[in-house]
């Protein structure tokens, strides 16, 4: 497929984050673009204000009239359900439709690309990288899963001949990319809707990790059982970031390369999760021939993602971070960072399931991550694409959690909850409808500091 003989791109489920992101790409190069989502966002907002049209009603009379078989490229999301009418009117037109991972694999086929896999830490690692590379003059644009606060935007640069993407692992979309260089950052069960097992998600990982023939060109941490360039915390590895302290609330610490040891390096995002998620960026850029100044320039001046251990408020007597951790394991980093700067605080954690298989899944994970917080609030959970499960609620998972200061809190009840708790630090945690409620808190607690 010809991308230059498209004109016209339309998006049925523009508002999702990678939806998103190649939605700008293409009004970025000159395409018309339009598209379906489900819900008015902040994303689909934003997308609208950038001069995107953008409908919320199934409705195959709001398709731009113009938009023809022979030069209109239609992209879907998954999460879309197969009686969806629009979907049916392309289908039934033979419109040329395309998962999102694959149009990005006909971006990136002729472009040199870098690819980041895993479970959790992909946003944050190829934002890293996307940012070194623009900093240090690459003619890159790398595609985002997450806001990146430096750019307002999940698109970074324009560029025709180097890319970045995530590696999605959901329904194994990262099967179809052609890496140069790529990472894999963990390989934990996740998705289990979709793989069914903990082996079929690593499997699918050994397939994506298979793409890379040149093991040097595949960066891995030391826990996972593949061939590549191991990276690590201080532990020996090929990539190794030591002497790590904490001054004014960043990480310094020096990296050890193959050829040369980086010293005094800054970097202000907070737990050793997203230390781990620099050292990947760094290490792939230094192979791609990132100078070391520049590499060490753009990593100190990398601002974080929206909704990834975010501040809102950042203040003596209040602290507001809010994060899209939905996994227990993300769940520990967002605890292990929190407390790593704020000890002896008391930490109130706000969380919102997302998917009841996932909630079903992880229920004994989840528990435990969530009790190791000083006050929980647990919202209902947040069905996505999925329909409710019997026996899979949130008084279910709080029945399971340890945490002896807990309750159940209404969506409609939350501010007034979150005003009454004398906790000084605050985390709202998960990745549905939860970040649209972040202005309102943010602005409740700011009248009340």
């Amino acid at each position: 497929m010809n991308l230059d003989q498209i004109r016209n791109v339309y998006f049925i489920g523009i508002g999702g984050i990678g939806m998103s992101a190649l939605a700008r790409y293409f009004k970025n190069i000159g395409k018309q673009v339009s598209g379906y989502d489900k819900t008015p966002s902040m994303l689909t907002t934003e997308l609208i204000e950038s001069g995107i049209d953008i409908h919320f009603e199934d409705n195959i009379n709001l398709i731009p009239s113009d938009y023809f078989v022979e030069n209109t490229l239609i992209i879907f999301t998954p999460a879309v359900p197969k009686t969806h009418s629009e979907w049916n009117y392309f289908i039934e037109r033979n419109y040329v439709i395309k998962k999102r991972a694959e149009v990005l694999g006909i971006i990136t086929k002729d472009t040199f690309s870098f690819a980041v896999a895993g479970t959790h830490g992909k946003t944050t690692t190829s934002s890293i990288l996307g940012h070194i590379l623009y900093e240090s003059g690459a003619d890159v644009t790398a595609f985002v899963g997450g806001i990146v606060e430096n750019y307002n935007s999940n698109l970074i640069g324009s560029g025709k001949t180097v890319t970045v993407v995530e590696a999605d692992e959901f329904d194994r979309s990262f099967l179809h990319l052609h890496p140069n260089i790529a990472c894999i950052t963990s390989m934990d069960a996740d998705h289990l809707d979709i793989y069914g097992t903990s082996e079929a998600i690593e499997a699918s990982f050994v397939e994506f990790a298979s793409k890379v023939t040149d093991k040097n060109k595949l960066f891995i941490t030391k826990e996972l059982p593949l061939e590549g360039v191991q990276c690590a915390i201080n532990e020996d590895a090929v990539y190794k970031a030591f002497n790590v302290r904490i001054e004014s609330g960043s990480y310094v610490f020096d990296v050890q390369t193959p050829s040369e040891i980086m010293k005094d390096l800054r970097f202000g995002l907070p737990g050793k999760h997203n230390l781990m998620n620099g050292l990947m960026a760094i290490a792939m850029a230094n192979t791609f021939g990132t100078p070391t100044d520049l590499i060490a320039k753009a990593i100190a001046s990398f601002n974080g993602i929206r909704r990834r251990f975010s501040y809102q408020i950042k203040s003596e007597k209040l602290v507001y971070i809010d994060d899209y951790a939905h996994h227990p394991t993300e769940i520990n980093a967002v605890h292990q960072a929190v407390t790593e700067l704020y000890p002896g605080c008391k930490v109130l954690a706000v969380f919102q399931p997302h998917l009841f298989s996932r909630t079903r899944d992880f229920a004994d994970g989840f528990a435990e991550s969530l009790s190791a917080f000083d006050e929980v609030f647990l919202m209902d959970i947040y069905p996505a694409r999925e329909l409710p499960m019997e026996g899979i609620t949130s008084d279910w998972l709080l029945g399971k959690m340890t945490n002896s200061n807990k309750k159940i809190v209404a969506k409609s009840d939350l501010l007034a909850e979150i005003k009454a708790s004398d906790a000084p630090i605050i985390v709202t945690i998960g990745a549905g409808d939860i970040g649209e409620m972040v202005p309102s808190i943010k602005k409740m607690l700011n009248e009340n500091i």
